[in-house]
């Protein structure tokens, strides 16, 4: 088995200005690792939620969530209602049709769609303010970039244990 290499330790992503890198590697991260996690995951434990935690789906829906909404307010955007909804949907099982691997697909998306905006950023721009939410909570442009990239990562390492322990009960006989 090869070793691999974690983003941050392959050199710059082409195009994204230096202060972002590691907003950048951080995404890039949590794709590479969400798809590794995933790996063999039986979807019928998609929903599972051992001891009362989120379910794997769950944290692949929000990671996906949080980086759409938090790079819209990047853009000075306010949610849309689509986005609205697809918030009220993360964890709702009963409303979504999702397969796994759509939602990893969906999340792929989301995080090429996030490192091309990158790549557009001014870099002389990154401490203006900006605002989030209704309440327009103030931060700044790489105040959000660092937290969509420090809070999937967040998910991921949730998911990850998650996934452990649901892989782990069905390996033991417990499902």
């Amino acid at each position: 088995m090869t070793e691999r290499r974690e983003f941050w330790q392959c050199g710059p992503i082409e195009d994204v200005p230096a202060l972002l890198q590691p907003v950048a590697h951080a995404l890039l991260e949590v794709g590479a690792e969400v798809r590794i996690i995933m790996e063999g995951f039986p979807e019928q434990l998609l929903w599972k939620k051992p001891a009362g935690v989120a379910a794997p789906a769950f944290h692949l829906q929000h990671i996906n969530g949080v980086i759409d909404r938090l790079f819209t307010y990047a853009r000075k955007g306010l949610l849309s209602k689509e986005q609205m909804h697809a918030l009220s949907l993360e964890g709702d099982q009963e409303n979504n049709s999702l397969s796994m691997k759509q939602m990893i697909s969906g999340l792929d998306n989301r995080i090429s769609s996030a490192i091309e905006e990158l790549k557009k950023i001014n870099p002389e721009t990154l401490a203006e303010g900006r605002g989030v939410g209704r309440k327009q909570i103030p931060t700044t442009l790489i105040g959000l970039y660092f937290h969509a990239a420090e809070h999937s990562m967040r998910h991921a390492g949730q998911l990850l244990v998650t996934v452990r322990i649901l892989k782990s009960s069905v390996d033991s006989g417990e499902q």
